[in-house]
């Protein structure tokens, strides 16, 4: 088994965990405080994880070029608008259809993977990422009540347009995080990905502080006063985030993301075996399509 695919499964993990404290903050502070806590207290912990790289483990820091720069950036703004959008997408009335469009981020990974670095998938992961998608598409209309008129009404509305929006920010998101690391050669893989990971943080932790001071300071105040909670989401966030760096740094994007669809059947797993939640037939479907993709690729990629 390649390096990269027990590293992405941990990354998944990981963010299954971040998001469950995620949605326990969001009650307390809204969307926009709740979205920055993953990046603010996170920060220091992908610091600590680079020093410890290297006071610890020998890495040298890299030399930082343009291209790191302004990859980096990008990729953290797009990562920014891509979960702006999808909670966006949550006020709308008839958002099933367009949440669905949100998950073909695989797709559009590998789109931008090709624009940017030229990077191609087989047939059989191709086949592999439709299956995956197709899973986690079933399970995001599974408790829906949706009519034939209104999808087709839903197909090219807001939503969808919004859902695709979200998938293409979160792809092009990776596809410039992997550009971002990859330009850092001669430093090992971990330095190239935790180094790329602070940078991207860093530069998230700014934006989303600047945008708090000016449009929603109580956001800002009251982020910093659930800190005790909050620290949880940063070092859960973080651990996955080198999960995800790590892993797009030795693949191509499009395998990575195809792959982090685990992480529905670990949310599904925690559902009924933890909380003794009941699952729909049609949500064990989709968890199973995730599992013969997520096979495939383990087995093709």
């Amino acid at each position: 088994m390649e390096l990269w695919i027990p590293i992405t499964l941990f990354a998944a993990f990981c963010q299954n965990l971040r998001s469950a404290v995620q949605k326990h903050l969001k009650g307390q502070l809204g969307s926009t405080g709740a979205t920055f806590v993953r990046f603010g207290y996170g920060f220091p912990f992908a610091c600590l994880y680079v020093a410890v790289l290297h006071a610890g483990f020998g890495f040298e820091f890299p030399e930082i070029n343009a291209v790191f720069l302004i990859a980096g950036a990008l990729g953290g703004l797009a990562q920014i608008f891509g979960t702006f959008l999808l909670v966006y997408l949550f006020s709308f009335r008839n958002f099933a259809v367009g949440t669905a469009y949100s998950k073909t981020e695989p797709i559009q990974a590998a789109l931008f993977g090709f624009l940017l670095l030229g990077e191609h998938i087989s047939w059989a992961i191709g086949v592999c990422i439709l299956i995956g998608i197709a899973g986690v598409i079933v399970i995001s209309l599974a408790r829906t009540s949706l009519s034939a008129s209104v999808v087709r009404q839903s197909l090219l509305g807001r939503p969808a347009l919004i859902g695709l929006g979200s998938a293409a920010m979160f792809g092009a998101s990776a596809a410039a995080y992997r550009v971002a690391s990859l330009s850092l050669e001669g430093t090992g893989v971990p330095m190239q990905a935790g180094f790329a990971l602070a940078y991207a943080t860093l530069f998230q932790t700014i934006v989303m502080i600047a945008w708090m001071i000016f449009r929603e300071p109580e956001q800002l105040t009251a982020s910093l006063a659930a800190w005790r909670v909050a620290i949880w989401a940063g070092a859960t966030g973080v651990a996955g985030s080198i999960g995800w760096f790590t892993a797009m740094t030795l693949q191509n994007v499009a395998y990575v993301r195809a792959l982090a669809q685990i992480e529905l059947v670990f949310t599904f797993l925690a559902s009924w075996l933890v909380f003794k939640e009941t699952i729909a037939r049609s949500e064990i479907a989709g968890c199973i399509l995730i599992v013969l993709a997520v096979l495939g690729i383990i087995l093709w990629g």
